[in-house]
């Protein structure tokens, strides 16, 4: 499964309904969609600290969600990570969510009320979800992470929602503890290796992009 599709299930409640309203899911799913593209070898990010990402091979995955990312990348080809995270086209919740309903894990319940009654995505089949949790349990209880795990724990951790999604996974970890079992855990996946840079890369931007709105909204109330 897609760390895209990992991150849309944990973002959902079984009744299809986002887990938060205000959390921006979209940063978090674009996040994960480049990173999947960078596992695939499609794509590559720079060494900068805000890095640029260059195709590196344009040929289609295979997959629905992947290929109509990098067809999007295609066009963004030498931007930097932060314009591409924030970037509505690679949200990919249609293509997820398509993908999803296909395998026989969500259904689809479309916008109603000219789109004031958003898309519910309720849960078919729970065993999916149930198997990403129970990595990023035995991730936060000390257990060897992969780039996915990483992935998944920081993208949560900047959309500020980690120890909501994961209150059952954390162990009884508080809200400081399980933030910096998280920031361990990014640093050491597979330190070293090109993915890694890229997973810390993506990390970086994605707190970032899902942080600058709240602190906007904060500050203006």
């Amino acid at each position: 499964m897609l760390i895209a599709e990992e991150l849309f299930l944990l973002l959902r409640r079984d009744d299809g309904k986002a887990e938060s309203a205000t959390a921006q899911n979209g940063y978090g799913l674009a996040a994960a969609v480049i990173t999947d593209l960078v596992l695939a070898e499609r794509i590559t990010l720079s060494d900068d600290k805000d890095p640029r990402m260059t195709v590196t091979s344009p040929h289609p995955t295979g997959h629905p969600v992947l290929d109509a990312a990098l067809e999007r990348l295609r066009d963004r080809d030498g931007k930097k990570l932060s314009s591409l995270v924030t970037d509505g086209r690679l949200a990919a919740v249609e293509p997820v969510s398509l993908a999803l309903r296909d395998a026989g894990v969500v259904d689809i319940e479309e916008k109603r009320a000219l789109g004031l009654v958003p898309a519910k995505y309720p849960v078919r089949d729970p065993e999916p979800e149930r198997r990403v949790r129970e990595r990023l349990r035995t991730v936060l209880a000390g257990g060897t992470p992969q780039p996915a795990d990483a992935t998944l724990l920081a993208i949560l951790q900047g959309l500020g929602i980690a120890a909501k999604v994961l209150e059952d996974e954390a162990g009884g970890l508080g809200r400081k503890e399980l933030k910096a079992r998280i920031e361990d855990v990014a640093t050491h996946v597979q330190a070293g290796t090109a993915v890694a840079r890229a997973v810390e890369a993506m990390n970086t931007a994605i707190m970032t992009a899902a942080i600058v709105p709240v602190i906007i909204s904060t500050t203006g109330s």
